[in-house]
């Protein structure tokens, strides 16, 4: 028999996506994306999940949104499934 005297516990997470990566800016989506890095905005920054089930900042989505209203992935129309932080 053994005793257990001491025993650490790690956890991690990461955020439900497909790709950790933000197909617009190219950051990982844990991280905030480049202009709210630049702006100092760090914490504003979230993601926003499409009803395709492709996931980006929501900054730089929307961005992309006034241009070109289909997914940068798989260019299905872009509807909103869902923003979170």
């Amino acid at each position: 028999m053994f005793t257990l005297k001491k025993w650490n516990l790690v956890a991690m997470w990461s955020w439900d996506v497909e790709c950790d990566t933000c197909a617009i800016c190219r950051v990982q989506v844990m991280d905030a994306c480049l202009r709210c890095q630049s702006e100092d905005k760090q914490d504003d920054c979230v993601v926003v999940w499409g009803e395709c089930n492709h996931s980006f900042h929501l900054c730089c989505m929307t961005l992309w949104v006034k241009q070109n209203k289909r997914c940068p992935l798989c260019q299905q129309d872009w509807e909103v499934q869902r923003i979170g932080k």
